[in-house]
């Protein structure tokens, strides 16, 4: 049996993110081959992914990332089931470290297939589920572009967003942070008016309708009112048309416009975890 120093069981821990004494165990099985010790914590990450393939990992962290010439971002979420991991500092690194790769992928099954530190991110996922003992996977895989994207991300890794802007004006850093802040508080459906599915501005009269007649309104004239309030609807739910969190007497679109003239908010991506 080949005697396994310190040292080994250190770098292997290092490498894979195993505990010391998983390490030197898979070091011991291996008669001191580093390589195979690291398959066989690999080996042992599938089996405790495959016993835990079911569990609900709706905790973890969402990491927003913006390139940087600032002309695309990415927002993923490395999932866990439990908040404790999510708070884990050593599971927050992996996080941003993989967000980091993200930023080079267009879709989210190129980013699985992806080379890091030696081997696939679906791999390393196997991996760290083996380390940690929980079911870790990537969750969200948002993408955007625009002449200048800006990023958030709100305490505790819990909802990170991206707002593209139609130019990379002067004070734009800040306007698109301050719009990024205001899709991570208020949670827009969508962009504007055209960006909101049918099916929902179909429900939303709908319910407006209901409304109206438990009201006793007439029924000729709810389809006029149910519009009127739809527009309310957009309003509150719309991001350039929802009143701006740091100053109310404006919309969202206004506060765009006073950075410049022609500033417009193109597009956004908003992801939030638990």
């Amino acid at each position: 049996m080949a005697k396994i120093t310190a040292a080994e069981v250190n770098k292997l821990r290092k490498t894979t993110g195993a505990g010391m004494m998983d390490c030197k165990n898979a070091l011991v099985e291996a008669d001191g081959d580093f390589e195979k010790a690291i398959e066989i914590l690999r080996k042992k990450g599938q089996k405790v992914a495959a016993k835990r393939a079911d569990r609900d990992s709706s905790e973890g962290a969402a990491i927003a990332k913006v390139s940087a010439d600032s002309s695309n971002g990415v927002i993923i979420s490395l999932n866990c089931e439990t908040d404790f991991v999510a708070k884990n500092e050593t599971f927050v690194t992996l996080a941003n470290d993989l967000a980091d790769l993200a930023l080079d992928f267009s879709s989210k099954d190129d980013f699985l297939a992806a080379s890091f530190n030696g081997m696939s991110v679906a791999e390393k996922l196997t991996e760290q589920t083996g380390v940690i003992g929980e079911k870790i996977e990537i969750g969200s895989f948002e993408k955007l572009e625009a002449p200048f994207v800006g990023s958030y991300i709100h305490a505790g890794n819990k909802i990170a967003t991206l707002v593209g802007l139609s130019a990379a004006v002067d004070g734009a850093p800040e306007a698109a942070k301050d719009v990024a802040m205001q899709a991570a508080a208020m949670n827009p459906v969508a962009l504007n008016e055209e960006g909101v599915d049918q099916s929902v501005i179909d429900k939303e009269i709908e319910i407006a309708k209901d409304q109206l007649r438990q009201e006793g309104k007439p029924e000729a004239m709810l389809e006029n009112i149910a519009k009127g309030k739809l527009k309310r609807f957009f309003k509150d739910n719309t991001l350039v048309n929802q009143a701006f969190i740091k100053d109310s007497k404006q919309s969202v679109a206004q506060y765009v416009k006073s950075v410049d003239s022609n500033l417009e908010v193109t597009g956004f991506q908003r992801v939030a975890l638990g």
